[in-house]
This record gives structure tokens, sequence and C-alpha cells, in this order.
């Protein structure tokens, strides 16, 4: 019966999970497999996955596999082209402008999402990243929850650039 007891006492403790990292706002964040860019980058929780700003988007096979080429999509970015096999695509749903609780919603728009390495601080994770153009905001990459789960990521949103530059 003591056993037992002892037994039922562990099953009670409580897990201990790893605390998150605390990030602010805004980080650097590096794309290995894009040059080695580092970008500012927005670290949404309102957002479910990432995004990158990237223009000239063309989706083509190859292999029998859906692949996309794109150009980065910043302003001090090279013309250089990159190609990445398509992880899936997105539909993101947008709302009309009108504003109205009421209005429909607009037809969902396409994107294709890549598997990327992404480099924060000094973890390196690969995270799905939509390709859209995002040149009209001021960060080119957004950072999902998706993304912040997978960095064991927590973000407080009166800090701004926490993480050392991205050292991976």
């Amino acid at each position: 019966m003591k056993s037992l007891l002892a037994l039922l006492s562990l099953v009670a403790l409580p897990i201990l999970a790893a605390e998150p990292t605390l990030y602010g706002r805004y980080e650097y964040i590096a794309l290995p497999e894009i040059g080695g860019e580092v970008l500012k980058a927005k670290m949404d929780t309102g957002a479910l996955t990432a995004s990158l700003s990237a223009k000239d988007i063309e989706t083509f096979t190859r292999d029998g596999d859906e692949w996309v080429r794109f150009r980065l999509g910043t302003k001090d970015a090279s013309n250089k082209v990159y190609e990445h096999k398509v992880a899936r695509i997105s539909k993101i749903k947008t709302r009309s402008e009108e504003g109205d609780d009421d209005d429909e919603d607009v037809a969902p728009t396409k994107r294709p999402v890549v598997d990327l390495e992404l480099c924060l601080g000094n973890v390196k994770r690969t995270v799905e990243v939509n390709l859209t153009d995002r040149s009209s905001f001021n960060y080119p990459l957004l950072i999902g929850a998706k993304a912040l789960r997978e960095f064991g990521a927590a973000v407080n949103p009166a800090r701004r650039f926490t993480a050392d530059k991205p050292d991976c």
C-alpha cells in the first residue's frame, strides 16, 4: 500500500515544461538559405504562419513536385532568384475593406508555403513560411504563432530587439 501511495504521488506531480524564451515585438532574424540575409522581423502572436516578403513569385513543376521561384522583396535585396520546394499552398482569408462586421469574406488568396531555416539569436529552426509581397509593410518578415512555438518563444510587446544579432 505504501508503494502505491508513493507511485500515486509521483503521478500527481505537475510536469515541468521548459520556460519560453522572452523576445521583443521586433527581432533580427537570419535566413541561412536566402543568402544569409538578416531581416527585421515582427513577432506577431495574432498571425498563424510566418510570412516573408517576396516578389516575382512563380510556381512550377520539377520532377513531379511543385516548386516556387522568387526574389527577396526587401528594399536592399539583390536580384538573386531563389528556388524552394513548396511544402503546401495556404489560403489566406481577407476581409473586405468596408469594415462592417457583416461584410462578406473576400475570396481567399493562395500563397506558396516553403520550409525555411530561420535563425533567431543562437537558435535555428526550420519553419513554414508563406511568400507574399510585404513591400508596403515596415517589416519584411512576420513571425506567426506556429514559428513562435517552434522557437519556444514568448513575446513581450513592450520590448524590441532583445535577442542578440543572429549567430547560428
